[in-house]
Formats: C-alpha cells, structure tokens, sequence
C-alpha cells in the first residue's frame, strides 16, 4: 500500500517557475518577432527551453515523490535528480548554441530592430519576472541539490541574456549601434557555455560515484 508524500519545497517553487516562465515566453517570443530584435528573441527562444527543461527538473521531483510513496528501494533518487540536472546542462550548451548561430546570422543581414520602446518594455519586464523566478527558486536555504541548481542557473542564465537584450536595445535606440544586439547575445550565450560546462563536471561526477 503506497503512502501520499508530500510536495518538497523545492517541488513547489519549480512548479511555480514553470508557468510563470511559459507566460513570459510567449511574450518575448511574440515581441522579439515583431521588434526585430535578436537578443529579446534569443532571449525569449532561450526562456522557451527553460520551460521544457525546468519541467523536466520538476518531473524529476515528481517521480522521486512517486516512487517514495511506493516504498521501493530499487531506485537511488540522487541519481534521478543529477540525472535530470546533467540532462538541463546539456539543453543549457544546446541553446546557447543556437543563440550564438542566430546572432551571427542576423548579424550579417544588417537587419534593423523596430518598435525600440515596446521591446525594450517586454524585456525589462522579462528582467524582473527572471528576478522573481530565480528568488523564488533559490529560497532561503538555497539550491538545496544539482536538480534545483540547474533550475536556477537556467533561470540565471535567461536573466543575463535578459540584460544583454536590454544595453543592446539602449545602444541601438540612443546612438544606432545596431550591431550591439548581436553581440550581447553572443556573449550571454558563452557566459551560459562556461555554466553548462561546470554543472556537467558536477553532475557528471556525481552520477559515476560508486
């Protein structure tokens, strides 16, 4: 007979971040389109994995809860949390990948941004909805293990493309630097590289332990 276990903090927040992470995304999406601009859209393509790999750090607590009320021991629920934060690290290299291919790309089609204060609206409220999202993951106690830790550095992540968006969005709108928006992309996205690459170091030898 299983046994109802209930919800961890950190299943709760990741919930929370999940949906509120859907909405923005559509309106950055939406915005970067019709603005034309390459950050706000990289950033809202970038927030669009986020709530397909945040999802899947919140599946993992939910089939870690699963399991508990089972009451079988033939699964280690550390592993299935690195897992599940190894698995976002690799999303996390994937999509500041394509992040770096755009900006290239629209780069050099010298394509310019339109409707400079709708989108740099949608990106200064994207800004505070990241702050929010990544206060609300990190809590008091902190990112409590890897799971929530990728959770967290996906949201960071957004927040720092996030602020690129933004300086690129003032540059071109002030002094018609247009280039400027591509660029912080890119170095958003490498910025993302190096945190992938260090949660996979981490979860990686987390999951090969003995």
């Amino acid at each position: 007979m299983s046994n109802k276990i209930e919800r961890t903090s950190q299943e709760k927040r990741t919930a929370f971040v999940v949906v509120f992470t859907f909405v923005m995304m559509l309106a950055e999406v939406v915005v970067g389109l019709l603005s034309h601009s390459m950050a706000l859209f990289a950033d809202g393509v970038h927030m669009g994995s986020h709530v397909l790999v945040i999802g899947l750090n919140w599946a993992a607590y939910v089939l870690v809860r699963h399991l508990e009320s089972k009451g079988t021991r033939l699964y280690d629920s550390d592993k299935i949390l690195n897992l599940s934060a190894f698995t976002s690290g690799i999303f996390l290299i994937l999509m500041a990948i394509f992040i770096i291919v755009e900006a290239v790309e629209r780069l050099s089609s010298h394509v310019g941004i339109l409707n400079y204060e709708f989108a740099l609206g949608t990106a200064i409220v994207g800004l505070i909805a990241n702050t929010i999202s990544a206060s609300v993951l990190h809590g008091h106690d902190g990112t409590t293990d890897y799971n929530s830790r990728a959770a967290y550095l996906h949201v960071l992540s957004d927040a720092l493309t996030e602020i690129g968006a933004i300086i690129g969005l003032l540059c071109a709108m002030f002094w018609n630097i247009t280039w400027i928006d591509s660029l912080v992309a890119v170095v958003s996205a490498i910025v993302v590289l190096r945190w992938a690459k260090r949660l996979l170091w981490d979860t990686g030898r987390a999951l090969t332990k003995c």
